[in-house]
């Protein structure tokens, strides 16, 4: 179809405009994701504005009544500083600059929250219990939902790598959120009658350390791990050759091994054996490798041309290691996988490769489930640019190390295992926001990891100056019931984790716990009840942030005395009126113990008001443990009704 010459000139000039109007609107300020449509505006806090406008640019912002001008720097960025809004409700936001206009829809101020953790607080409503009913009542359009999207970084970020918004409360909206989250927040709209806003940041599996910004990590002495993580920001290849450095020496002390001689190096006198397949280990009708969890070396020959040995921006691409692979190539590091349970793939380096024969070995520990070099095997293979691409999925050999040595070291710019990367990823970007408070669920993946108690101060403490509220309120929930139950006392790690997580809330003046230990699943690290550890996140909540009336803990074990028996009088703290038993006339799972191990025994409790009572058995006792178990059975709560949680107590004479 041909147009006459004088509707041309119109399509063209349509065009033209159409293209000005999209240049204008793509100049012209914006708000930061934290600021933009249905935002929820923490009240009676300074609230920081910032955005993006034409660099050197003046912009005019009105808040809620107030003005400010400020001028955008040299890349574009903008912040106004606005006084404390005390009276919640709707209020405008805008931005007026020479490039345009800008303005924030259906702002409201009220109380943020912000959660996070691991993936006992990522898990969404649709995956717990009773999702259909739960998200079909869900709608309030004045509880907002923000999800930030999972993100790894080196260094602290300014910007979100994809930009979360808020969304109002609804079936469209609700199922993909955090259920604890949601919960808590849903139950503290009944109380504090204001608009809510609920923040999810959280990473399955995740340790602590990942969270913590390098303030925390330096309070804790991890200042070193730190800068590495720093370095591989600038350099990774450096970074990566400091790890392998770190890792070679660990493994020569914890082996015995000589320099030279270590199973990585080309020439190593390991007895190789064909691996069968690739894929998990478990699966390769090995014996003794069906329920194997530990180190596997793996090692392949690699052919290669003259050509192909100077090939720039070589790249080894090995698929799945679980849990964890590390990798060299004739003897010199590669590099170590920094992502869990994701393909891995690394940048070769220069001088690494030869022409004629190279030899490729794999390190990978597995600590869970299934393992190995995982595959699958059509995704194995060494890229080479134009000098073509070497397949890897067959040629395999491996061996299985005589032991596998505790405290292997991991890269610390890794995502769940990392040294400050989520933090640097997720949280740094909220910037200084203002928040009524925080709720944290994590600590599964730092069972029997020493120093929580100091790591969840220092993030504490980290998080709280940057967020511009040095008594912020932090409410973490202690470990749900997981695992076997036990026949016989025994130790636990887990119980262990649940009496270090109340005291570290207990020692900080603005620290609150809800416990979960009665509402776990012992088949399942993920229980589904999670609208009652919103509810006791909740209540928690109402303590700390609010300054209710109610236990910011919970009922907790305070203190042990003798009796005249030779058992023990127990006194509790947090506790709301008196304690009761279900389901028997005596309390379950309380312990005596001696001083030596496995001197621990049941010993029914005797429940008298306030305290618990447990009367001499004829064998010495010199402390009492409770709930000592990863999956314990209990039956003591309160009259909230709150359960008492895991304690380990001396008995004071």
């Amino acid at each position: 179809m041909t147009f006459p010459h004088h509707a041309r000139r119109s399509l063209a000039l349509a065009v033209s405009l159409i293209a000005l109007s999209a240049t204008a609107a793509d100049a012209a300020p914006r708000f930061d994701p934290l600021f933009s449509d249905h935002a929820v505006i923490q009240r009676d806090h300074p609230v920081t504005v910032t955005g993006r406008a034409e660099a050197g640019e003046v912009v005019s912002l009105s808040f809620a009544g107030q003005t400010r001008e400020v001028r955008a720097d040299r890349d574009g960025r903008f912040e106004a500083r606005f006084d404390p809004v005390a009276t919640p409700g709707p209020v405008t936001l805008e931005a007026r600059a020479p490039s345009g206009t800008a303005s924030a829809r259906d702002v409201a101020v009220g109380d943020v929250f912000l959660c996070s953790g691991q993936s006992n607080m990522e898990l969404e409503v649709r995956f717990a219990q009773d999702a259909r009913g739960q998200t079909g009542g869900s709608a309030d359009d004045q509880l907002r939902l923000m999800l930030v999207p999972r993100a790894v970084a080196d260094t602290p970020l300014r910007d979100f790598p994809k930009a979360p918004v808020w969304r109002a409360a609804g079936p469209d909206s609700v199922g993909d959120f955090s259920a604890a989250c949601f919960y808590m927040a849903r139950e503290l709209r009944k109380t504090a009658k204001v608009p809510i806003g609920a923040i999810a940041s959280s990473w399955g599996g995740s340790r602590i350390s990942p969270w913590m910004g390098a303030r925390a990590q330096a309070a804790v002495g991890q200042s070193a791990q730190s800068d590495l993580v720093a370095l591989h920001g600038r350099d990774p290849i450096a970074a990566e050759r400091a790890a392998s450095r770190e890792w070679e020496s660990w493994w020569r002390k914890a082996t015995g091994d000589a320099a030279g001689k270590e199973p990585w190096q080309p020439g190593a006198a390991l007895d190789w054996t064909p691996v069968p397949k690739i894929g998990p280990w478990e699966e390769w009708g090995v014996s003794a490798l069906s329920a194997y969890n530990g180190m596997v070396w793996y090692r392949r020959d690699i052919d290669l041309t003259a050509a192909q040995a100077r090939a720039a921006n070589a790249r080894l691409s090995l698929g799945l290691l679980d849990d964890v692979g590390r990798v060299w190539i004739n003897g010199k590091t590669v590099g170590m996988s920094a992502r869990s349970w994701q393909p891995s793939s690394f940048d070769v380096p220069p001088g690494v490769l030869k022409a004629g024969r190279n030899v490729l070995v794999v390190n990978v520990l597995d600590g869970y489930a299934n393992g190995g070099l995982s595959g699958p095997a059509e995704v194995l293979n060494l890229s080479l640019g134009a000098a073509g691409d070497v397949p890897l999925g067959e040629g395999w050999r491996y061996v299985v190390p005589a032991q596998t040595p505790d405290g292997a070291p991991r890269v610390p710019w890794g995502d769940t295992t990392g040294i400050g990367t989520l933090y640097n990823g997720m949280i740094a970007p909220l910037g200084a926001i203002g928040l009524k408070g925080v709720a944290w669920y994590q600590g599964e993946s730092d069972v029997d990891l020493p120093g929580y108690e100091d790591r969840m101060q220092a993030m504490m403490a980290d998080w709280r100056r940057q967020f511009g509220s040095p008594d912020l309120p932090f409410v973490a929930v202690q470990l749900a019931a997981y695992g076997a139950p036990v026949t016989q006392p025994e130790d636990s790690g887990w119980a262990a984790m649940r009496q270090t997580q109340y005291r570290a809330m207990a020692a900080d003046a603005h620290g609150g716990l809800a416990t979960a230990i009665d509402i776990g699943d012992p088949f399942d690290i993920h229980p589904g009840e999670k609208q009652e550890v919103g509810r006791r996140l909740a209540r928690a909540m109402r303590a700390v942030a609010y300054g209710e009336p109610v236990s910011r803990s919970g009922p907790q074990g305070a203190r042990a005395t003798a009796t005249t028996d030779g058992g023990a009088a127990i006194d509790f703290t947090g506790l709301t009126g008196g304690l009761h038993t279900r389901s028997a006339a005596q309390a379950i799972g309380f312990e005596l113990c001696g001083a030596e191990a496995g001197s621990c025994r049941f010993v029914p409790g005797r429940v008298e008001g306030t305290r618990v009572v447990l009367a001499g058995d004829g064998r010495p006792a010199t402390r009492v443990r409770y709930a000592w178990a990863d999956s314990p059975v209990v039956n003591l709560y309160d009259e909230a009704p709150l359960p008492v949680g895991s304690f380990e107590l001396p008995i004071a004479r």
